[in-house]
């Protein structure tokens, strides 16, 4: 499936969107092992991909700007800020990852020469906080970053 890399500002950074995570290794120079995280708009589109296990689903729902590895290994966010939330609402869930090739530092003319799309609103492009990531068992659950 050939599906363009989009160029954006999600909630946290500068990031490399696609349908298909191959096409961003390409652009960042990745190796294709790596798993990718998935951005979802809402919690409906996460049972799409991973099941929250019940004891932490309060946890979940109440975090913002995290990202969660669920126990089938997969590393997904649920987007809450309204402008990357209508993104993805109108173009569907999304791989992501940072805008840069892999371990450099962020590159604004790099990125958009990579980006097949960009897509810039009102806000500009600003790098922040990146998110919180937690990896979720079935019982248990620990912070990674």
């Amino acid at each position: 499936m050939n599906s363009p890399v989009f160029l954006v500002q999600t909630d946290t950074t500068i990031g490399f969107l696609s349908k298909n995570s191959a096409n961003i290794d390409i652009k960042k120079r990745r190796l294709p092992e790596k798993e990718y995280l998935q951005t979802v708009s809402s919690f409906k589109n996460l049972k799409n991909y991973a099941r929250i296990p019940n004891k932490f689903k309060k946890f979940v729902r109440n975090s913002n700007k995290t990202t969660f590895i669920y126990p089938n290994n997969k590393s997904i966010r649920v987007i809450q800020n309204n402008e990357h939330k209508e993104f993805l609402e109108y173009f569907g869930d999304f791989y992501s990852s940072s805008a840069n090739i892999s371990g450099e530092k962020f590159n604004d003319e790099v990125a958009r020469n990579l980006a097949d799309i960009i897509c810039e609103d009102s806000r500009g492009f600003f790098e922040s906080q990146p998110s919180k990531i937690y990896k979720i068992g079935r019982e248990n659950i620990r912070k990674i970053r």
